[in-house]
């Protein structure tokens, strides 16, 4: 990315937003972890699990707090780095926001609250209900962030106001049940569940390593390895589902994906490894899975998908096209209304409108698109090509890793079923080492989609480069600066909180206190 106020915004805005999402997979499967062992608990009656749920809730509490500190900056960004995007788009964007920020404000901060003070203060039941709230609150807070990046992937239920000049919502429904949003909230859930049955995992193998509560360090990995598996094949049939959503949706992003220039005939093969250059606009040493892309991106062993080539002479086309809806907006704007304009000024706008983004790719050349030389026109629609060799690598070492997530979660289910999860050495020695992979493999998934979608932040609809701030390059330096310090600190606190309470261990349980209401016959801990 170039010194410039587009890409310091870009700069900003993934610093902050990556540095967030350490903490927000973890928050979304620990939650859910934590509810099944308090279910178990209420169910039997047995302590230790009583014992696993504190211990493992206070990690998650841990997480949460600096979940919640990091991601209430990133709202504030889009109005102090991205004013023209909030002007353009806030009518749809700011309402899945706003119900987020009252889920996880309120929803979530309450049932938190129970969660941590009302173990003597309510029964068994009503506390259960309380830590499933927080799962499922947790979990829905993530649906309507994830329904507002589905949008701007995916730009449907909204209308462009040719008079106000921004996008306007149409259709609520088709907004929230829109197919590409639906398919990212159930893909990075799921990477969420096997980022917390990897942590639980590799944390009880640690403990089982150093010979330390033993008892809890196998049943909560008993817990960890069943969620882990089925969470990480469902990672991998619903990525499935977002590369045949991007086949219909993103065809640009997909061909960049598979470093792909030139149109694949039916049946698609997939590129397991090559060499994408640029510059020489190829792909080098390529080996394919025959059929497989085909069958990803299409369901089919009878249509083609199309390459970088191809796509970038159909953007031309719609480049070209974008400049008449430009032309017909300006005679709107100056008539002051669509009503007061030649009805072929109206038609004309209505057969291109949906170009006109396209059009606005020129501003980076020449002030009125209208103005574009051919050679200006061609540059606009090789702009609508990404980085491939970046996307092409991040997005197989992100395949890799969940693979491999399926088959360590497989090696110790196996372990489980026969009762042998205290070996061998070697397995338990690589869930501690795994520790870390599930979020790599989360960062990448993000990469992959939010580069991916590069020149737009809203595709087919508004350009990145048109959506920033009027800001300073000197302001944008000095916020990066501090935004890197302030999480690089807050991501210290949180690694050394997290060690310090796995050092120390789960707290001895009283469950035999009068307090707690419902209280079950006293049973020697486990």
């Amino acid at each position: 990315m170039e010194l410039d106020i587009v890409g310091l915004s870009r700069l900003q805005f993934a610093l902050t937003a990556l540095y967030h999402f350490l903490f927000v997979p973890l928050t979304l499967g620990l939650s859910v972890i934590i509810a099944i062992m308090e279910t178990v608990y209420v169910m039997t009656g047995r302590v230790i699990w009583r014992q696993m749920t504190k211990f493992w809730g206070t990690l998650f509490g841990i997480n949460f707090v600096l979940g919640v500190a990091t991601g209430i900056t990133m709202e504030f960004q889009f109005g102090m780095n991205w004013s023209y995007y909030s002007h353009y788009v806030g009518d749809i964007f700011g309402a899945p926001l706003a119900i987020e920020g009252l889920m996880a404000f309120f929803l979530e901060a309450t049932f938190v609250g129970l969660f941590f003070f009302g173990w003597d203060r309510m029964t068994k039941l009503q506390h259960l209900a309380a830590t499933w709230a927080v799962a499922i609150g947790s979990n829905f807070s993530a649906l309507w962030i994830l329904i507002a990046n589905g949008w701007m992937q995916n730009p449907v239920g909204a209308v462009f106001n040719p008079v106000t000049m921004r996008m306007e919502i149409e259709d609520f429904y088709a907004v929230i049940f829109n197919p590409v949003a639906q398919a990212k909230f159930v893909h990075t859930v799921s990477a969420g569940y096997v980022t917390a049955a990897v942590f639980v995992l590799g944390v009880s193998a640690w403990y089982l390593l150093k010979h330390r509560h033993v008892l809890l360090a196998k049943r909560s990995m008993a817990v960890a390895c069943s969620f882990g598996l089925l969470s990480s094949l469902s990672v991998v049939v619903l990525g499935d589902e977002s590369g045949y959503l991007a086949t219909e949706h993103q065809k640009m992003k997909l061909a960049a994906i598979e470093g792909m220039w030139e149109t694949e005939p039916a049946p698609a093969s997939f590129t397991a490894i090559g060499f994408p250059n640029q510059a020489a606009r190829e792909t080098h040493h390529v080996i394919q899975i025959p059929w497989a892309l085909g069958l990803i991106s299409t369901r089919s062993l009878n249509t083609e998908v199309p390459g970088i080539n191809e796509l970038v002479a159909r953007g031309r086309e719609r480049v070209e096209n974008g400049i008449q809806a430009y032309d017909a907006l300006e005679t709107i704007r100056t008539a002051r209304g669509v009503a007061n304009v030649d009805p072929s000024v109206k038609a004309m706008f209505e057969d291109h409108g949906a170009d006109l983004g396209y059009a606005y790719l020129l501003k980076r050349y020449v002030d009125d698109p209208r103005q574009a030389t051919a050679e200006q026109i061609d540059k606009a629609a090789w702009d609508l090509v990404p980085q491939v060799g970046p996307l092409f690598w991040s997005f197989r070492i992100m395949v890799g890793l969940g693979f491999f997530f399926i088959a360590l979660m497989a090696a110790f289910f196996w372990q489980s079923a026969r009762q042998r999860l205290g070996e061998p050495r070697w397995l338990l020695k690589l869930a501690v080492l795994a520790i870390p992979l599930p979020w790599i493999a989360a960062e990448l998934g993000w990469f992959v989609a939010e580069f991916g979608r590069q020149p737009w932040i809203i595709e087919g609809v508004l350009p990145t480069a048109m959506a920033v701030s009027s800001l300073g390059v000197t302001d944008l330096l000095i916020t990066i600066a501090g935004f890197t310090l302030f999480y690089s600190v807050l991501f210290v606190v949180e690694v050394k909180l997290m060690l310090r309470a796995i050092a120390k261990g789960p707290e001895p349980d009283d469950e035999a206190a009068p307090s707690h209401r419902l209280q079950a016959a006293p049973q020697p801990a486990e």
